[in-house]
């Protein structure tokens, strides 16, 4: 034993000797021998040098997916070891290149089959993600690298189809092919489906698979964990036992608008995390399913057509991070279990039919990043949890109907970027303090109803780019801007005085001024802006005390300036800095003094220029319209002479109403095929209307009203007309009605009145099935109005005017009993809408037309919706006015004067509970009037004149609001307001009748004598009369009077039942 400690101090002074050996001479070099092969250095070389760098290119794409863009391939180099290559890496005992990896090195160029990359044989990990391989396409040569198990060629540009080759690559466990212009066959991924037996990860986003079976991913094997099929134009449905694969962790069907995913009903349960179906047609109410996946993060169904309400259970999600369920039918309110998720970053909600007020209880979202829960129907105050906050960054919960005050508290969310709350109920001022904004980009308020002055805080936050207050009730001066951040601007209609801030001036990153509306007051050169480089769109329009001016010698230009509305701002002259502009989209100067239109103003946006109006100046020539874009052109309410000037062919809407043109309607009018309305009233226009309006294939509103046009009304309306609104008022038209106005089966508004037209009624107007209001009025129409055959009959009319025409005949009960839009009233309705329509260009246009209202003929610019009238007057009707009449219960207006009407006035038109006006002058009405007349609370015109109508008026209500010219004309009329009392005799007709008698001289002793010796006579007369049948004229006129009487008695007694 004693030998071993000797042993082992010979062999530690042997190693000594041999290290310091060693040290005495200089180290060796090296083995020369290389790692990688001499072959497959060259084949990366020689790829290589097939490509070139497209750095710009590149490094975008690579931004867009914020991937460093990073070139590696430029540091190969020709007699280096291609294994210390970046991008490249080799197996440490064969030294073979196994691993490529050339993501985002800015490859530009074609990939061909016969490339030396498919010599590599030995790959098993090949990334080639965002490139640039345009043109090339998807060569099955990628099915050689049967060592492969990572593949990514995503965002490369690849086109053609994706060979079947690929389902070769048996030991894949991710591949991503997704963002390339390649589709995939039923049979390429069945393939890869059965063979990729081990595959994990599957991501497909963006390939064309049309032509797939959904059917084909139900073999997916249980290892899948990831799927992504975005944008795949997949149709059909998509299994649910997709759904329930058990190692599934990330499942997106986005943007697959025609896959109906099928979700578990029950009994799903697993580890996904991700959940994507948005875009899809679901079809179905939200699912309780869900609830059971508690490993979720993601959870996204937007525009999916998700309807039901929320489970109360979306609590039991408690891991999510990510919810989006916005742009969905979804109804009900907003869970409380919604408190429960306390991880939750991302909440979106908006664009559902969400009611009632947001949940109060929910401190706990104290990671909540982001939140929108806009346009749904939510209401109440604004709940306290929103302020306190500490992560918010977004806010928004705009369109809803949220009332209350915005809290003082919000000033706790130091971290919020945007604040939108317009569109709401909210009220109160803007909080005043507010100091710890110091990353607030965005304010929306607007479309509320706050009220003083915007705080100081608002106008010194540094960051802020937008600012967006309008349609509120705030007052007060603006303050001067102390930061130079904002891009947007919008404080229109307001309550705003005082000038226009000078600091406005330097903010140079302005995009977007609006402050129209206000009673901002003062002399305002356009100079201010002359250093606002980047504006695109300034108004300052309705500021009545504003004057805009501009100075004669202008240098400078806003070159990005497409928006222009300086209407009502008192200007004389068009701003000059608008010369040369090239891209001026639209341009409002209306309502100003403008009196001319400088030369170089033509050539202003002359190819861009959609949009100009110029209407309410004091305009007098217009030489030209050369603007090829033109689209909405006003030159309407100017002192403009001469011939109708003629757009160029790209205008929609054209109006030069209201001026001074004279001379026919030029043919070339008929050009301009892509005219939706034209309106050429009031002027002084002659000459027969051009044929070719009446078959424009786009027409929708026609207005040639007060001119001096002559002839015929065109044939030429042909199936498919398009016009909504025809009115030729106040010309100088002859002859019949065209029977071709029923093609245009949209005409809303029809008003020829004030013409030479004649003819019978044109009952066949009546097929037209939205027909509204039909003027035809002071014509030489004539006959009977005859019921209609059908109970269809003008379905939709609410203003009938024939007045002053020669019709003759009873009132037609039928027609009467048609006008179904005339009796749907509903109580309470008291929305000012107007009619009208939007047309094909998206404007709403309204309806305008010449109507006796109220006993004066007035022409109304806007027409409301809820205004429905009768105007007959001024015919030969005869005969009793229909019962029917009461049942219009919509009736706003009803003139029936100076026909030869007789009988009593109705009882039911006291059912016309919101009448307004009803003149029934200058008839042969009798009887009393109703008491029923006294409950119309709205009768502010009311006249009986001119009739025989007898007894007491009515007291009481409106009634003590008429004077004695309702009334006159009616001898049997008494009391208020006339000066007849009513008494006795006034009550009973026989009593009358003595009193008269007495009037004559004749007492009652008189009488009675003289009766009964006449009585006598009489007797003995009437029996030869009547024994012998002569003389026959005698019996005649007995007879004649004996049936007068009956039926005056029938009558009479028919009032009287009615009163009773």
């Amino acid at each position: 034993m004693s030998c071993l400690p000797i042993f082992q101090l010979l062999c530690f002074l042997l190693f000594i000797l041999s290290f310091q050996t060693n040290l005495s001479f200089p180290l060796s070099a090296p083995p020369t021998r290389e790692l990688c092969s001499p072959k497959e250095s060259a084949a990366l070389l020689q790829f290589k040098n097939a490509f070139f760098i497209d750095h710009e290119y590149v490094s975008i794409l690579c931004g867009a997916f914020h991937v460093k863009f990073y070139p590696n391939m430029e540091s190969w180099k020709e007699g280096t070891d291609c294994c210390f290559w970046d991008g490249v890496t080799c197996d440490n005992i064969t030294h073979h290149v196994i691993g490529l990896d050339l993501s985002c090195g800015g490859l530009s160029g074609t990939l061909r089959s016969n490339s030396s990359l498919f010599t590599l044989s030995y790959l098993q990990r090949l990334n080639l993600a965002n490139n640039n391989f345009q043109d090339s396409q998807f060569s099955p040569m990628f099915g050689q690298f049967t060592s492969l198990t990572y593949l990514n060629l995503s965002h490369s540009w690849f086109s053609g189809q994706v060979p079947s080759e690929i389902s070769h690559l048996n030991k894949l466990l991710s591949i991503d092919l997704s963002s390339n212009l390649v589709s995939l066959k039923t049979h390429t991924l069945k393939g890869l489906v059965q063979n990729l037996t081990e595959v994990r990860q599957l991501f497909l986003d963006g390939i064309d698979m049309s032509y797939v079976d959904p059917s084909s991913f139900m073999n997916l094997p249980f290892s899948l964990t990831h799927l992504s099929l975005e944008n795949c134009v997949l149709k059909g449905n998509f299994s649910r036992n997709i759904f329930r694969l058990p190692n599934l962790v990330w499942l997106n069907l986005k943007g697959n608008f025609n896959l109906i995913p099928k979700l578990p009903k029950s009994n799903w349960s697993g580890p996904l995390q991700f959940l994507d179906l948005s875009e899809t047609s679901f079809f179905e109410k939200f699912p309780d399913s869900i609830i059971n996946l508690v490993s979720l993060r993601h959870l996204s169904m937007v525009s999916c057509f998700c309807s039901g309400s929320l489970p109360r259970a979306l609590g039991n999600l408690t891991k999510l991070i990510f919810l989006d369920l916005s742009r969905n039918q979804i109804i009900g309110p907003v869970p409380s279990s919604v408190t429960n998720l306390t991880q939750l970053q991302f909440l979106y909600l908006y664009n559902n039919n969400l009611g009632g007020p947001i949940p109060d209880q929910v401190a706990s979202f104290l990671e909540l990043k982001e939140i929108d829960l806009s346009n749904n129907f939510l209401n109440g105050s604004m709940p306290s949890w929103v302020f306190n906050m500490p992560s918010l960054e977004s806010l928004v919960l705009s369109n809803n109907q949220i009332t209350g005050q915005i809290s003082s508290s919000f000033t706790n969310l130091t971290q919020l970027l945007s604040l939108h709350l317009s569109n709401n109920h909210l009220v109160g001022s803007i909080p005043d303090q507010a100091t710890s904004f110091l990353n607030l980009r965005e304010i929306d308020l607007s479309h509320n109803f706050l009220m003083r002055s915007i705080p100081s805080w608002v106008f010194n936050l540094s960051s802020l780019e937008l600012l967006s207050l309008e349609n509120n009730q705030l007052t007060g001066h603006l303050n001067e801007f102390q930061h130079e951040s904002l891009t947007h601007i919008n404080l229109a209609n307001n309550g705003l005085v005082g000038p226009i801030p000078s600091s406005i001036s330097h903010l140079l990153n302005l995009t977007s001024l609006d402050l129209s509306s206000n009673n901002l007051n003062a002399i305002l050169d356009l100079d201010m802006f002359a250093k606002l480089k980047n504006l695109r769109s300034l108004d300052l329009s309705q500021n009545s005390d504003l004057s805009v001016i501009s100075t004669v010698n202008v240098t400078y230009s806003l070159p990005h300036l497409t928006t222009l509305i300086l209407s009502s701002c008192n200007t004389s002259q068009i701003p000059k800095f608008l010369r040369g502009l090239e891209g001026l989209w639209t341009l409002d100067l209306s309502n100003n003094k403008i009196q001319d239109i400088p030369e170089w103003m033509w050539d202003v946006g002359k190819e861009t220029l959609n949009y100009l109006n110029l209407s309410h100046n004091s305009l007098v020539n217009i030489k030209q319209l050369s603007w090829k874009s033109i689209g909405t052109l006003d030159l309407s309410f100017n002192l403009i002479e001469g011939p109708l000037p003629i757009p160029p062919p790209s205008v929609h809407f054209y109006s030069i109403s209201k001026n001074s043109l004279t001379g026919e309607i030029s043919p070339l009018i008929c050009r301009l095929n892509q005219l939706v309305v034209l309106d050429l009233s009031h002027n002084n226009l002659s000459g027969i209307i051009p044929p070719c309006l009446g078959n424009s294939s786009n027409l929708e509103v026609l207005n040639l009203r007060m001119n001096k046009l002559r002839g015929m009304i065109p044939t030429t309306f042909t199936k498919g007309c398009t016009l909504t609104n025809l009115n030729l008022n106040a010309n100088q038209l002859e002859g019949l009605m065209p029977e071709a106005i029923v093609n245009c089966r949209d005409l809303e508004v029809l008003d020829l009145g004030n013409n030479n037209l004649y003819g019978r009624f044109p009952q066949w107007l009546g097929t037209l099935p939205v027909l509204q209001v039909l003027v035809l009025r002071s014509n030489k129409f004539y006959g009977f109005l005859r019921d209609s055959k059908t109970s269809l009959s003008f379905p939709k009319l609410q203003i009938l005017d024939v007045s002053n025409n020669n019709f003759s005949g009873p009132i037609p009960a039928g027609c009467i009993k048609n006008l179904k839009a005339m009796m749907n009233f509903k109580e309470g309705k008291t929305d000012l809408l107007y009619m009208g329509g939007y047309l094909r260009f998206g404007t709403f246009d309204e309806y305008s037309i010449s109507l006796v209202e109220k006993g004066f003929e007035i022409e109304l610019v806007k027409i409301l919706t809820m205004l429905t009238s009768i105007d007959l007057s001024n015919n030969k009707f005869e005969g009793e006015i229909p019962d029917v009449v009461g049942k219009l219960y919509s009736l706003k207006g009803l003139n029936l004067s100076y026909n030869k009407l007789s009988g009593c006035i109705p009882q039911a038109m006291g059912n016309l509970t919101i009448l307004e006006w009803l003149d029934l002058s200058s008839n042969h009405l009798e009887g009393e009037i109703p008491r029923e007349l006294v409950d119309l609370k709205w009768l502010s015109v009311f006249n009986l004149s001119n009739n025989q109508l007898v007894g007491p008026i009515p007291q009481g209500k409106q009634f003590n609001t008429f004077d004695e010219s309702s009334y006159k004309g009616n001898l049997g009329l008494c009391g208020l307001p006339l000066s007849k009392a009513c008494n006795k005799s006034t009550m009973h007709p026989k009593l009358l009748s003595s009193k008269k008698d007495e009037l004559w001289g004749f007492g009652w002793k008189t009488v009675l004598l003289g009766y009964g010796c006449g009585m006598a006579f009489g007797l003995f007369m009437g029996y030869l009369v009547f024994w012998t049948g002569k003389p026959k004229w005698l019996v005649t006129l007995f007879d004649g009077l004996q049936n007068q009487r009956t039926r005056k008695s029938k009558k009479t007694r028919r009032c009287v039942r009615r009163r009773n």
